[in-house]
Formats: structure tokens, sequence, C-alpha cells
């Protein structure tokens, strides 16, 4: 007697996987991050004069905070192995299909530098207006003590974010939408205020440059079919941010 192991994937069982996906991942972040918005907004005091606090210490004990820091990073990208799991069964190879592999190096780094300066140029601009307008909450990017594995930490942290939100919010999900015969105007849509609503509890600027952002790197995915330079991309960014603020005069970011 043989068991068939395998049936057709129907819509619905690609949709529930797609929500099952994305409330193990960023999904859920976006749900926090709303309550943590709501939050700002009805605590005492303006937005402008509230915090919102990234790469923070777990504990007093360095080795012990080194300890949670990589640990938390390691099980932020299992929701990343998942999704290019479930991709497998679908023909092909799902790096390939993502364009999340070593085949195009070159081309990738550029493409990668160049999204950085598209985005990162008018961010900091958005970010600048959005502070002066009280939209925003005060923006702590890193908040580790003075060790020596603050730097290595945070690159690390920019890779994993960079890796998590360009693998399952544009590579998996534009990936799962199209094959759901969603229009391409709601796939962008869809992705830009997943991304955007993530970002929140850092306030409606952060939301809105994000989501300008989504859409950016969802034409481009649309386009290449390669996550790759995006990786890179947002990694450059992150990258800049965190170590930046943790080791440049902090008087350089009171704009934040």
């Amino acid at each position: 007697m043989t068991v068939e192991l395998t049936r057709p994937v129907s819509r619905r069982l690609l949709g529930t996987e797609t929500l099952l996906v994305l409330g193990l991942s960023l999904g859920q972040s976006a749900i926090y991050a709303m309550v943590s918005i709501i939050a700002k907004l009805t605590a005492d005091g303006p937005l402008s004069k509230q915090t919102a606090s990234l790469n923070t210490s777990a504990s007093a004990r360095p080795w012990l905070d080194l300890t949670y820091q990589l640990l938390g990073i390691v099980f932020a990208l299992l929701p990343v192995l998942l999704a290019v799991h479930l991709l497998s069964r679908d023909p092909g190879d799902p790096a390939r299909t993502l364009g999340l592999d070593a085949r195009r190096p070159g081309q990738d780094v550029a493409r990668g530098a160049g999204l950085a300066a598209l985005i990162g140029l008018p961010g900091l601009a958005l970010f600048w207006v959005a502070a002066h307008l009280g939209l925003n909450a005060t923006l702590v990017p890193a908040s580790l003590p003075d060790v020596w594995w603050a730097v290595p930490v945070l690159i690390l942290a920019a890779v994993q974010n960079a890796v998590l939100e360009e693998v399952i919010v544009v590579g998996y999900l534009v990936t799962r939408l199209r094959q759901l015969q969603w229009r391409l105007a709601a796939v962008i849509a869809a992705s830009a205020l997943l991304r955007g609503s993530y970002h929140l509890y850092q306030g409606f600027g952060a939301f809105v440059g994000n989501a300008i952002m989504g859409v950016v790197f969802s034409l481009f995915y649309l386009r290449t079919r390669r996550v790759m330079p995006l990786v890179i991309a947002h990694t450059v960014l992150d990258v800049f941010a965190f170590v930046g603020y943790a080791l440049l005069p902090r008087e350089w970011f009171d704009w934040l």
C-alpha cells in the first residue's frame, strides 16, 4: 500500500499558509507596533517626547547580554527558513525563485548600493521633517553598552533585519500574492503597507517613509525577480543607522 504524500495546493491553502507565515513574523510585529503607537498616543506627553529604542541591552552581564543578542538574531531568522522551505514545494529552486543566490554578485552589490542611496538620502530628509512636526517618537537606533562586541552585533542585527524583511515582505509575500491572483497594484500596496505598519512604533513619519520604501522595493523585485539587492540595500541602511549612532557623537543625532 502506498500513501499519497503530495496533493495540489489550493488557493485557500496558500492563503492560510501566507497568514501563518506573517503571523509568525512581520505580521505579528505589525500588530505589536500598532498597539505601541496607540499606547504612545494615549500616554502623557506628546509623541515627540517619547522614545522608540532599537538594539537594546538584554542583561547587565556582558557575556549573558551577548548570548541573548545572538540568540535573538538566530531565532528571528527562522521564519525566513520556513518561508524558503514552503516555497520549495513550488517548481524550481526557491533561492533562484527569490533571487537570493550568488549568481550575480557584482550586479547585486551595485544595485543594492544604488537602492540604498535612493532610499537613504530622501529617508533622512523625511525623518527630519517628521521629527520637527512631532510625528515621530525620539528614535534610539542602538543602545548597547560600550563593549567589544557591540559593533559586530549591530552589524549582524542589520543583516538579520534585512534578510527577514526583504525575504518575507517582498520575496515570499509578493510571490504568494501573485499566485493567489491578486492584482499588481494590490500586491504592491499590501507589501508596502505591511512594511510601514511594523514600523509604526517609531511614529507616523516612519510609517510613511517605510511604506514608500516598500513600494520602491516591491516594484524593483517585480521587475528583476531578485531579492538579494534589496537585502544588500537594507543592510547598508541599517549598518549606517545602528553603527553610526553607536560610534558618532550623540549630539549629531539630536534631530532624531
